[in-house]
């Protein structure tokens, strides 16, 4: 038998997002910004729902678990993706790598069932608000949680189980910013038709089972707001959901732009520009579309301030 000389990989080199020199330092202070203001506004969300007594709704604890979900969820890739601005070669072990891929499909899959979920809660206490303290009790809400991190969880361990299992003897360079599936599979000298069919289809399925409650939930929400008879009931009605159809739209139609297509019209370039989006723009956002457009918030945030500065 012939021995072959192969060369194991184990380290990644980063591309990032770009090599002109010229854009390094205005794209560090702007992600740096927009970092900064994704933390501050999700822990401060996950503060201020948990101190304030008028946010103690199933809602806003929903809320709460969203904002932890993304500032994790961002720190992820920012502190790695700034300080490639920085070096010439930025490498990643192996399995730091590894462990990058699989939080970042668990909690990118987390937060696609709990946007699922607010909108289940949503649907409750609008079609049915008499039942809503019955139906969405505090342990419904820690199940919907519990349940969002599971099914997290579950497709996490699957692709990077898969992804152990392939073999890195070749080329480590990654046109990228943080260890995605679709680039490492490109480099990969094993056969990689298992896990681009796994790939295919959890997205999919994960995809049309949130896509679908999210849908359902909104079609029975529609028909709820229709049935009230006064314009002002109506839009009072239909401002408590404007925030999370943002959410919903901005979130879904990113991921699905970049995961729910062919592998032959693929693009690495595209790509890395469409995960800033789900990465670290959204994550900002979030925090920012449930505030600024959410008059119980508004008021949660102006009574704190009044107690930190005028207690009197």
């Amino acid at each position: 038998m012939a021995l072959v000389n192969v060369t194991l990989v184990t380290e990644f080199i980063l591309l990032g997002l770009t090599d002109r020199a010229e854009l390094k330092a205005a794209l560090f202070l702007l992600f740096l910004l927009v970092y900064a203001v994704s933390l501050v506004g999700n822990l401060g969300m996950v503060l201020l729902i948990r101190i304030s007594p008028q946010l103690q709704t199933p809602m806003y604890h929903l809320l709460s678990s969203l904002s932890l979900v993304d500032a994790c969820y961002s720190s992820v890739f920012a502190p790695k993706m700034l300080l490639n601005f920085f070096v010439e070669r930025d490498r990643i072990s192996f399995w730091a790598c590894i462990v990058q891929y699989f939080l970042f499909v668990s909690l990118l899959t987390t937060e696609g069932f709990l946007l699922a979920a607010m909108a289940y809660d949503r649907y409750v206490a609008i079609a049915s608000p008499l039942l809503y303290t019955v139906a969405m009790t505090r342990t419904v809400c820690v199940a919907l949680v519990v349940a969002s991190c599971a099914g997290g969880l579950i497709n996490s361990l699957t692709h990077t189980m898969g992804l152990m299992k392939l073999s890195f003897c070749g080329p480590n360079v990654i046109s990228h910013f943080f260890c995605d599936l679709p680039p490492l599979l490109k480099l990969s000298c094993s056969d990689t038709s298992m896990n681009e069919l796994l790939l295919l289809i959890f997205s999919g399925v994960i995809a049309m089972i949130t896509f679908l409650t999210v849908m359902t939930s909104y079609s029975f929400i529609v028909a709820a707001i229709l049935r009230i008879r006064s314009a002002a009931g109506r839009r009072k009605a239909f401002s408590t959901c404007a925030s999370h159809l943002t959410a919903v739209t901005l979130f879904y139609g990113s991921i699905s732009f970049s995961y729910i297509q062919p592998s032959s019209q693929y693009s690495l370039e595209q790509e890395k520009v469409v995960s800033v989006l789900y990465t670290l723009v959204i994550p900002m956002l979030n925090p920012l579309i449930y505030s600024l457009r959410n008059k119980e918030v508004k008021g949660a945030v102006k009574r704190a301030i009044q107690m930190k500065y005028f207690p009197c």
